[in-house]
């Protein structure tokens, strides 16, 4: 196996991280400073980072968690704001797949598989997140709707189109394959309704059900292989 997928697999990082802190010179094998991650190593190597043994890969975990408001998104926080690991009970080091920002609620995954999580939050693959949208202003018009199914154009480029479905005049549903920096909100802004409450209700095959918030549940077997083949290892060039 490969050193970054070894140390992804182990819980240290995602692949991607992994890559980075071998490049860094943080990552050792029996005692020797490896910089490349494609050096392969097996589970009779000793494969330290920062000093530290990394142990084998421990069993692949991933839970689904209702995000409340006021949570932030990250492993940890300089400000001292509660975390969404914090709301996960257990031993094992846990990183959330992609974020949701401070204001919004609703399902985000955690895992220590790093390398799934990379896959999932990746572009290429195009996984598919739905939200929930509250808008304020007046009633949602159909131009509106339009634009957002085709794009709109943000400032940090052109977003691709969106699956759109107008719930209520002031509700609407948005599912987009795209992971940038508060994109939901943006989109709705750009056509003149800011978003007054955001709830992501599913992600990839994944529903957020009737999960209550703050509340985590471990995913089953049968939904570890749905998310695996929505973001396969090798992907068939979407």
């Amino acid at each position: 196996m490969r050193l970054a997928k070894f140390l992804a697999h182990a819980g240290v990082a995602s692949r991607r991280g992994a890559e980075q802190l071998i490049v860094a010179g943080r990552v050792t094998v029996d005692g020797g400073v490896v910089t490349d991650p494609a050096r392969d190593v097996t589970d009779a190597d000793a494969v330290a980072f920062d000093g530290e043994p990394v142990a084998g890969a421990e069993p692949r975990v991933v839970y689904a968690l209702h995000k409340p408001a006021g949570v932030v998104s990250t492993a940890s926080d300089t400000h001292g704001r509660r975390t969404v690991v914090e709301l996960v009970p257990g031993e094992r080091r846990l990183y959330p797949v992609g974020r949701l920002d401070a204001d919004s609620t609703g399902l985000i995954l955690l895992t220590n598989d790093g390398d799934l999580a990379n896959r999932l939050t990746h572009p290429r693959y195009e996984v598919p997140k739905t939200y929930r949208a509250t808008l304020a202003g007046p009633a949602i018009t159909d131009r509106a709707l339009k634009a957002l199914r085709e794009g709109v154009e943000l400032d940090d480029g052109m977003t691709a189109p969106a699956r759109v479905r107008r719930l209520t005049p002031h509700q609407l549903e948005l599912t987009i394959h795209e992971g940038r920096n508060r994109q939901v909100r943006r989109m709705c802004e750009a056509v003149g309704r800011p978003v007054r409450q955001l709830v992501r209700v599913r992600f990839g095959p994944l529903e957020l059900g009737d999960l209550r918030p703050g509340r985590a549940r471990r995913l089953t077997g049968a939904e570890l292989a749905a998310l695996a083949a929505a973001a396969p290892d090798r992907p068939s060039g979407r």
